[in-house]
């Protein structure tokens, strides 16, 4: 189930590492990217090829391995939205409501941001170790084999998690808008098997290719919510209401954290970028490219369908954020997000998957095969992802933050305070080590409490496999 790829000199020596000296790239390379349209006379490129080598390898060069490492940066744009603008978004109007406007939008700023680093972090590390492909590789060459078994286990417990809460999300929109046609739990099974579909291709680049429509998706469907709040009162909303805006609320504990839980849910993608990494052409160069607009684009949408919504519905914001629409539009909208739902249980399958199937292969020695198309390899595949689906949150703060700052420690051992700037980054990544500590313990008391006031409240919900109407109205 795990895999070890342990960190040597030889190992290192294939990586893909900066240079401010041109002179230093290889000429092969340079000449083969032109040709495929990947430079041109402005590109400018600030990475050289480890000598004797045109590109560094990883399990993805083998036989067919053109048809896995072949993403660019607009790709991987589309492959890190895919993965990240999806179902957190749906509960950000409603943490405005519990914080008020202004320390809501500072959450999502600032979340944003240190999220952000997070990612950077990443890309470091894995631009001094390009062989790794997943993060449970990151972790083993950190930490070692013990590290990599703990890592394993919480990452897909992440991602189960993760995957569990679109079927469930899609059960929501399908009781809401056929009124509890069928029992809830075989909503979830056919969410369950629709994504179970959309996981049997092999490559990243189909999680890319979902993109474009997951992202029109979510605009079209928070458009939607904000036209017909502004020309109509919310359901639940009395004759002649006004909206009530809070600029700054005065929530207790439980709720600040519950709101704060929510903003971190909707950057929480970091576990895949490892992933994605390992199937661009040259993730040295592209894959900042599309971190820097992901974030971009993810704050500026964040805080707009946040403000819009909440300052629309007022004390009548829901979550997820479409319940507040008046019923008629809130159904066409619920509607319009599926694949926005359905993409996100696909970016999350897939990364737990394809880790499952490289673990397999390599215990059956047979990663010269993952790249091709066998029928071993298939098999595998798809077994692998008919056992995730099937066993389909503690482990969020982890890899979205912790995980990373650990990465900056063991890249800059012996040299933590060697000046001011390394000192800055010392507190700043303890910071976010503690920040992660604090969210694990405070936020898993935190989700159980939610969960127990959810079975108390009368709201349809008695049991974890319950045929009752989850629907929002």
């Amino acid at each position: 189930m795990t895999a070890t790829m342990p960190s040597t000199s030889n190992e290192t020596n294939n990586a893909i590492v900066p240079s401010a000296d041109n002179d230093h790239i290889d000429t092969k390379k340079q000449s083969s990217d032109a040709e495929k349209g990947q430079l041109s006379g402005n590109d400018e490129v600030d990475f050289k090829a480890a000598p004797h080598e045109e590109v560094a390898e990883n399990i993805f060069g083998g036989e067919g391995g053109e048809g896995f490492r072949n993403m660019g940066r607009w790709d991987t744009l589309f492959a890190l939205v895919t993965n990240q603008l999806g179902l957190g978004v749906l509960s950000l109007p409603a943490c405005l409501k519990m914080l008020g406007i202004v320390p809501g939008l500072v959450a999502i700023v600032s979340i944003g941001v240190l999220t952000w680093y997070s990612g950077i972090l990443l890309h470091k590390f894995y631009c001094k170790h390009p062989h790794v492909v997943n993060m449970v590789d990151m972790v083993a060459v950190m930490g070692g084999r013990r590290w990599e078994i703990v890592a394993a286990v919480g990452i897909l417990i992440q991602l189960l998690m993760t995957c569990a809460s679109s079927a469930i999300t899609l059960s929501v929109i399908l009781n809401t808008i056929s009124e509890h046609a069928v029992c809830t739990v075989g909503f979830i099974g056919i969410g369950s098997l629709i994504i179970w579909l959309f996981c049997l291709p092999r490559t990243v680049k189909f999680v890319s290719q979902s993109g474009v429509p997951c992202f029109f998706s979510i605009i079209i469907a928070s458009l939607i919510v904000i036209i017909s709040l502004g020309v109509k009162e919310p359901t639940k909303a009395p004759e002649d209401w006004k909206a009530d805006i809070v600029v700054a609320a005065s929530p207790d504990f439980k709720q600040v954290f519950n709101a704060c839980l929510r903003v971190f849910f909707a950057y929480a993608g970091n576990v895949a970028y490892c992933s994605y990494m390992a199937e661009m052409r040259d993730p040295a160069r592209d894959f900042s490219f599309g971190l820097s607009w992901l974030f971009v684009v993810s704050i500026a949408v964040y805080s707009t369908v946040a403000i819009a919504i909440y300052c629309l519905a007022g004390e009548f914001t829901t979550s997820p954020a479409l319940g507040s629409a008046p019923m008629i539009y809130a159904k066409a909208a619920y509607g319009v997000i599926i694949p926005a739902v359905l993409t996100t249980g696909l970016a999350n399958g897939h990364i737990g998957i394809k880790y499952i199937y490289i673990s397999v292969m390599r215990k059956l020695k047979a990663t010269n095969e993952i790249t091709s198309s066998t029928l071993r390899s298939w098999v595998v595949w798809v077994s692998s992802a008919t056992v995730f689906w099937t066993l389909s949150c503690t482990t969020y703060a982890w890899t979205a933050w912790g995980i990373s700052a650990c990465f900056w420690f063991h890249m800059n051992k012996g040299s933590y305070f060697a000046d001011w700037k390394q000192m800055a980054f010392f507190v700043l990544n303890v910071g976010l080590i503690g920040l992660t500590l604090f969210m694990n313990s405070v936020g898993l008391w935190s989700a159980i409490s939610e969960l127990m006031d959810s079975f108390k409240s009368g709201s349809g919900v008695r049991g974890s496999f319950d045929c009752g109407n989850n629907a929002s109205f």
